[in-house]
């Protein structure tokens, strides 16, 4: 019993610490985002990359990063990386 209390203070205490991981990977995918709608990609990508962009904002907003991490990976994709 007692492991699994230890088990589940490590979780508690970790948690903050991951969200601040996603928190800061999430702002770099936008920025990641923004800069390749700047450096205009394929005229295809265009429209997928702005759909991308505007989900992981509005997750950032809701402060849904793993959500926002899955609109930045589309993104990823999309310009292949």
């Amino acid at each position: 019993m007692r492991g699994i209390v230890l088990v589940a203070f490590g979780l508690l205490v970790s948690t903050p610490a991951l969200a601040a991981d996603d928190a800061s990977s999430c702002a770099e995918g936008i920025t990641m985002i923004r800069n390749a709608l700047a450096n205009q990609p394929a005229e295809a990508a265009v429209p997928k990359l702005k759909k991308a962009l505007k989900n992981a904002e509005r997750e950032q907003r809701e402060g849904e990063f793993d959500e926002c991490l899955e609109a930045v990976s589309d993104a990823r994709k999309v310009l292949g990386r």
